[in-house]
């Protein structure tokens, strides 16, 4: 979403928080990441983006509906 010197603040699943980006190279606004542990620590293209996330979504239906 936006950079400030050594973080960005991101977005996932509606929850914003600030991660820390000095472990990948040139972050830009509008990139995805993939974060752990607060740290952003690698770039991911849209295509799998969209991937991890509808798999994510899925997971967490499966639970509910359980």
């Amino acid at each position: 979403m936006s950079i400030h010197d050594t973080h960005a603040w991101i977005e996932t699943m509606g929850v914003r928080k600030k991660v820390n980006i000095q472990l990948i190279a040139s972050p830009v606004p509008g990139e995805y990441v993939l974060v752990h542990a607060g740290f952003a620590i690698e770039k991911i293209d849209p295509e799998y983006f969209r991937f991890l996330s509808e798999m994510l979504y899925e997971m967490l239906e499966g639970q509910n509906n359980e």
